[in-house]
């Protein structure tokens, strides 16, 4: 990747829906190029796809956790991911070092709908026990960290 595609990377973490002309002339390329340029970089998987920011609220998604999953010891670590795959509440997971293996974030609408989610977790082959925190209110998330400069 070079200074041009990190630009554009960079102006599509702002606005994903800029046209390729305005890319174009915020970069100083032709259209059609940059037009190549973005389909390298999302065949390349740089570019992963592409998606609305919508408040979670507003959509009847206003309890936000973040569940800690302690794995069995004995567990199949990828037959316990694919049944937290299919959990729709389960926005991200991330694999962690520590005691806990894994970290969820999950939003549901309402306590009692996180209760239930939670009880299906802890009945789910492989995990051995399970924390949550709740989010009270969200600061911000999602937040772009700046691109670095390519390597010279």
């Amino acid at each position: 990747m070079d200074a041009i595609d990190l630009s554009l990377v960079d102006l599509l973490r702002g606005n994903a829906r800029l046209s390729y002309a305005e890319l174009a002339r915020q970069v100083g390329l032709s259209a059609p190029a940059v037009h190549e340029r973005v389909g390298k970089l999302e065949s390349s998987g740089v570019v992963r796809g592409y998606r609305a920011d919508v408040a979670p609220e507003q959509i009847g998604l206003g309890v936000t956790a973040l569940i800690g999953i302690v794995e069995d010891s004995g567990a199949d670590t990828d037959d316990m991911l694919e049944s937290l795959r299919v959990l729709p509440e389960i926005e991200s997971c991330y694999f962690m070092a520590g005691v806990e293996s894994f970290l969820l974030k999950a939003r549901v609408g309402t306590i009692a709908e996180l209760e239930q989610l939670i009880v299906r977790l802890n009945r789910t082959a492989g995990v051995a026990s399970t924390r949550t925190a709740i989010a009270l209110s969200t600061k911000w998330e999602n937040r772009p960290q700046p691109v670095a400069p390519p390597p010279a």
